[in-house]
């Protein structure tokens, strides 16, 4: 099988992270788990609305923390080794991501002990996610952010309004593309994450599973310019 385009693996990493985040928001108690801004936000609000999850929250920022470490040094010792890295830290993330559909499963399996097993699919869903920021930085540096789309969604106005204003230099039309599609599917996966989950529940994390396992099946391409 021929690697992805590195351009097509980004935008499908932006619709795991929508559909994880999402999903993760809905299941539990409002965590964030693809980024941590969400998740500053909410424990402040937690100091004049109690009851919204918040140790939980402060559990997963150091969670995410160390995710961002391991995943950092464990490409640093792979180029030593001179062995690419993006495949293995992706079979890294699917196996975190499978760790947290399994015990967000037995949450609902096991009711008595609910509570504990949905904290730890939490903590495997920042882990997971912490992975996917901190290798898509390291070794898609060149692309399009794929995890938080403010910045994205901010750089695409701006283009977008010089298309209209017509200053238009040869690569804006590139540079819009390659804005548009990750923010388009991050923005469909948050709404397919809400929809599975509320039809399947935790099941609905074999979706990003499979599409982390792809990519680091097949890889990517990513010298493209």
């Amino acid at each position: 099988m021929k690697p992805l385009s590195a351009h097509h693996g980004a935008t499908l990493l932006a619709g795991v992270a929508g559909f994880v985040d999402t999903l993760g928001f809905v299941a539990l108690f409002g965590l964030f788990t693809a980024h941590v801004t969400g998740n500053f936000v909410l424990i402040g609000a937690e100091l004049v609305q109690p009851g919204r999850g918040v140790a939980l929250k402060l559990l997963a920022f150091p969670v995410f923390v160390l995710a961002v470490a391991l995943c950092r040094w464990r490409a640093l010792a792979l180029e030593r080794q001179g062995r690419p890295a993006l495949r293995p830290l992706m079979g890294l993330q699917a196996m975190l991501l499978l760790a947290f559909m399994a015990a967000g499963v037995a949450s609902e399996l096991v009711p008595t002990h609910g509570q504990p097993l949905a904290y730890a699919a939490g903590l495997f869903g920042a882990g997971a996610m912490g992975m996917q920021n901190a290798s898509s930085r390291m070794l898609l540096a060149k692309l399009t952010p794929n995890t938080v789309m403010t910045g994205n969604v901010t750089q695409l106005v701006m283009e977008a309004s010089d298309w209209i204003a017509g200053r238009r230099d040869a690569g804006l039309h590139q540079r819009i593309s390659r804005l548009f599609y990750p923010v388009l599917t991050f923005a469909l996966g948050s709404i397919a994450g809400a929809l599975s989950y509320s039809a399947v529940g935790f099941a609905a994390l074999l979706l990003p599973v499979a599409a982390v396992t792809g990519i680091a099946i097949v890889g990517l391409r990513t010298t493209e310019p």
